[in-house]
């Protein structure tokens, strides 16, 4: 699964490389984050100035365009996040356990 954001000037998009961004609409893309420790990454979307991503280990946030993660949720009640989405002032995820909203930016989960 390839998801992809506009943020600022550039396209940002996760793949099973990592993390890539592209500032010509996407013609040529240039690795930004291959690391390990957040897991795969599945999915982003952009909350204010961060850029939050569901990711096989949990969710990671990026306040520098995606170039380092920092843990935001990890635990396993939500089973594994597969997509994320704004709604208003929230968070939704669709996980293998079902729907869960945050209303802190990810930081908890509460089952919809």
């Amino acid at each position: 699964m390839s998801q992809m954001i506009n943020y600022g000037n550039e396209l940002i998009r996760c793949s099973d490389k990592g993390i890539e961004y592209s500032t010509n609409e996407g013609i040529f893309w240039t690795r930004r984050y291959s690391g390990t420790s957040c897991g795969q990454f599945k999915d982003l979307i952009v909350l204010g100035t961060e850029i939050i991503a569901a990711t096989t280990k949990g969710v990671y946030s990026s306040s520098n365009k995606g170039i380092s993660w920092g843990r935001r949720y990890s635990g396993s009640s939500c089973g594994e996040f597969q997509s994320l989405m704004v709604n208003g002032s929230e968070i939704l995820a669709n996980t293998d356990k079902g729907v869960y909203r945050s209303t802190n930016k990810g930081i908890s989960w509460i089952r919809r």
